[in-house]
């Protein structure tokens, strides 16, 4: 039995990565949702080279960590280039954003989860 890509569904113990849905955000990014609960939400974001995730903010605290590529990362004015194997931390309503100096991907943490990721089954 084959079953479409879905969202994992919110404080399911396990989220699969070969069903997980796929959705475009801004031009050249997509995310994954992962496993979840109301307090944490986990979370792929793949970026083409070049792509920008737009600055924004939400109420949400973020941690992220590069899988790979190299990024430049802007938090409150300041832009750092990391790279794989670092990391970076987001307070709620702080304003950030990313670049993607090569093809990448960023593994996002968010408390609380973001429920305006989750779409209706």
């Amino acid at each position: 039995m084959t079953s479409s890509p879905r969202q994992p569904k919110t404080g399911a113990p396990f989220a699969h990565e070969a069903d997980g849905l796929w959705e475009p955000t801004d031009p050249g990014v997509k995310r994954q949702i992962l496993a979840h609960g109301r307090d944490l939400m986990l979370v792929r974001v793949v970026f083409e080279a070049g792509a920008i995730g737009a600055m924004h903010q939400h109420p949400h605290a973020q941690n992220s960590y590069v899988e790979s590529g190299r990024f430049e990362i802007t938090i409150a004015g300041e832009t750092r280039v990391l790279s794989q194997g670092d990391s970076f931390y987001v307070p709620g309503n702080i304003l950030h954003g990313a670049k993607a100096l090569e093809a990448g991907c960023l593994i996002d943490a968010f408390n609380p989860m973001r429920e305006e990721f989750i779409r209706p089954a």
